[in-house]
């Protein structure tokens, strides 16, 4: 399966003219995004991984994602948005993420312009919603976007393999992505930042991420020792698990205690 995914990526690339573009890909250190970001190197196109980060990421899968890029030999860059997630998100309601999609939306096309790269690359799966997104504005083949609001193209090398697909390519490559044991939005692993537990229709404060940072991250050292996957949404302390069993939840209940 994976010689076959290669070959495809090299043939789909060859036709348009990939070969001979500078591609950035959007990289979260997640399975999707590092398996895409192995597929361009691999295919021998002009590919290097960018990273966004701010003083609320979780540092071990940061820390994962620069040995990842550093043993495929790809160059990797590391831009802090804190800043502007600050300017975005306080004062308004959750959920945090629509504010950090947009900024690091618009920080990806500025990075690419100012350093020369013809196409952005995303990790996005055929199991992701692309109903009424930016990028349903495709035409023709949908993996490449031509997209005039942004000004540069969108490469989705992913986005005609399922979930399960990803899993089994990924499996093949050797890929295991740092966890975090976050309960996340699904049940497939879909890990992000602390953040997305503010609860929703909750302004959002600097002082409310802050929260869900420490909450979270104490509570993710019991979920990664248990391997069980659990987050406490904040300032409503609602624990979210799965199959968690009472020892679990007391556990997590004695570290609400100490932020309440």
């Amino acid at each position: 399966m994976l010689d076959s995914a290669i070959k495809d990526l090299k043939s789909f690339a060859e036709k348009f003219s990939l070969d001979n573009k500078k591609i950035l890909m959007l990289f979260s250190g997640g399975k999707d995004s590092s398996l895409a970001l192995y597929l361009l190197n691999e295919a021998g196109l002009e590919v290097s991984a960018l990273t966004f980060f701010h003083r609320w990421s979780w540092k071990e899968t940061l820390n994962w994602a620069m040995k990842f890029t550093k043993r495929l030999g790809v160059k990797h860059y590391l831009v802090d948005v804190t800043d502007g997630l600050l300017r975005e998100a306080t004062g308004r309601k959750g959920p945090v993420c629509i504010n950090c999609k947009k900024v690091m939306l618009w920080n990806a096309k500025w990075f690419a312009l100012n350093n020369g790269f013809d196409v952005l690359a995303k990790g996005d799966n055929a199991n992701d919603k692309i109903i009424g997104a930016l990028l349903d504005q495709c035409e023709g083949d949908i993996r490449l976007c031509n997209i005039p609001r942004i000004g540069v193209p969108f490469f989705r090398p992913l986005i005609k393999y399922t979930a399960e697909d990803v899993e089994a390519l990924a499996e093949e490559v050797g890929i295991k992505p740092y966890r975090m044991y976050e309960h996340a939005r699904r049940r497939q692993w879909r890990e992000g930042c602390p953040l997305q537990y503010i609860d929703r229709e909750e302004i959002v404060t600097e002082r409310l991420m802050d929260l869900a940072y420490r909450v979270n991250y104490e509570v993710s050292k019991i979920a990664r020792r248990r391997k069980v996957r659990v987050s406490v949404r904040v300032p409503s302390f609602e624990i979210m698990c799965w199959n968690c069993d009472e020892e679990m939840l007391s556990e997590v209940r004695q570290i609400i205690e100490r932020f309440r």
